[in-house]
């Protein structure tokens, strides 16, 4: 009865919310922007956001949003759970370049610097990596590729670092040889580079960092820094490690400054000080502050919200005609057992086309995980791990290329992607699944990721965070 229709905007009486924690943030209201009162004087624009998957959903979008509130929009509208790794990227399809849109970025801007035949698409995908320098700063900068201000003491600690890179006064040195492609030419030159707050330089003279010898290479106040996600075959680079900047407005691939590192950690040292360096504490804002709604709540009076954390939870037993806290640990987890194994039991059986039930075999219970990607290549789930952040545990399971009744675990760790074979095996009339030869055998491909997740046995490390194919 409340609703009127006037100027186009809805008008909806507020009803007080029951249950605010369940909520994905609390910003909600501010995000569905054709319920925002100031949304008459604002421009209407519509956007379209791609999924891994490639469906898309067309948003409408006051003209000022930004990247984040846009990723709020889609977690809502897709009750997905925000845990802050939620991040639009930006991909140029012709180049094969992409980068993550930083969530303060106007998505107008970005989109303002497109050119119409180029169809290049914005994609809403997770980013574990976004803002990983901020907790483990000294991981990103090797000790080879970095020098501090000559009045800086040797040895400079976590937070040191931060507030170096983040003061408009001083800021450290980056320093290292890149491969940069000749302008106008199908030829790369190995230079010897350094990173100021003036732009970047080469050295014209080895490593000689005399300012006769400096020649200037960009700056990045009016471009956009880019990586490479095609490999080195298709974009005749001199390795995989590619990266460029983007001139804003520019006229395609002639302007783009292209550079090529040499591993992934020293791509990853370049542009995350770029980045450290473009937007300086703006980045530390949007790190600290993934609620600040735009100009409607004041960042200070917010409270953030409760996370349940694991300790607050309790084992439960319903099965009496009183439910019951179970105090004893090992009976705690063998009802936990117990209800994993029953639900993996229902979970098993489907509906075949006649409405019986059938058992769904082990070979396929894993088709239905988020984390499962039938049938891609070996360089495929490179990039998917790439884009979603090179932090240790970022995986995926895929179907192996190569040999058709084995899997592949695709595995982020040391900034490095490693995969290792999971071999079906029989005994006994059974099958099993293992990735060290037999020792540890699971009976299906869920019950092996749920087992990596919790020990890391013979991996590298545990599985952290999975590379998801989501549908918008």
């Amino acid at each position: 009865h409340g609703i009127s229709k006037d100027d186009n905007t809805l008008k909806i009486p507020s009803i007080p919310n029951p249950f605010p924690e369940l909520c994905c943030s609390p910003f909600a209201s501010v995000l569905s922007a054709s319920l925002l009162p100031k949304a008459t004087s604002r421009k209407k624009q519509v956007i379209k956001v791609y999924s891994e998957d490639d469906t898309s959903r067309a948003l409408e979008v006051p003209s000022d949003i930004t990247a984040r509130d846009v990723c709020q929009l889609l977690i809502l509208k897709n009750h997905y759970i925000d845990d802050h790794s939620w991040t639009l990227f930006e991909q140029l399809t012709h180049t094969g370049l992409g980068r993550a849109i930083e969530d303060h970025e106007l998505v107008m801007e970005v989109q303002s610097n497109w050119v119409m035949e180029e169809e290049n698409k914005l994609y809403f995908r997770k980013n574990y990596a976004k803002y990983e320098f901020f907790k483990n700063p000294l991981s990103f900068f090797p000790d080879r590729m970095i020098s501090f201000p000559s009045e800086t003491n040797a040895a400079v600690s976590h937070s040191g670092l931060l507030q170096m890179f983040l003061s408009s006064s001083t800021y450290p040195e980056i320093h290292g040889y890149l491969h940069a492609k000749e302008q106008g030419k199908k030829s790369w030159k190995k230079l010897y580079f350094l990173l100021r707050r003036s732009g970047l330089y080469f050295s014209t003279k080895g490593t000689s960092k005399e300012p006769r010898h400096l020649q200037f290479f960009c700056e990045f106040s009016n471009s956009d820094m880019y990586m490479s996600l095609t490999g080195k075959k298709i974009s005749g680079a001199p390795t995989n490690y590619g990266f460029c900047f983007k001139p804003n407005k520019s006229g395609g691939t002639r302007d783009l400054k292209q550079l090529c590192a040499d591993d992934e950690q020293s791509r990853t040292c370049w542009m995350t000080a770029v980045r450290l360096l473009k937007y300086g504490m703006q980045l530390y804002q949007n790190y600290m502050q993934p609620y600040q709604g735009r100009s409607v709540c004041s960042p200070l009076n917010v409270t953030p919200m409760r996370s349940i954390s694991e300790n607050s939870l309790v084992a439960m037993d319903f099965s009496g005609n009183r439910s019951r806290v179970i105090e004893n640990p090992t009976e705690a987890l063998s009802v936990a057992v117990e209800e994993g194994l029953a639900w993996r039991r229902r979970g098993c059986l489907r509906l075949n086309s006649h409405g019986s039930p059938i058992a769904m075999s082990s070979m396929a219970i894993h088709r239905s995980q988020s984390w499962f990607h039938h049938k891609i290549s070996r360089e495929e789930a490179q990039r998917l791990i790439l884009q979603h952040g090179l932090v240790d545990g970022v995986f995926l399971v895929r179907d192996s290329q190569s040999n058709p009744k084995t899997f592949v675990l695709s595995l982020s760790h040391g900034l490095k992607i490693k995969h290792f074979q999971i071999v079906p095996l029989e005994d006994d009339g059974k099958l099993f699944y293992t990735l060290d030869d037999g020792h540890t055998r699971f009976t299906d491909l869920i019950q092996l990721v749920e087992f990596y997740q919790l020990n890391k046995g013979v991996l590298p490390c545990k599985l952290k965070h999975y590379c998801a194919r989501i549908a918008l």
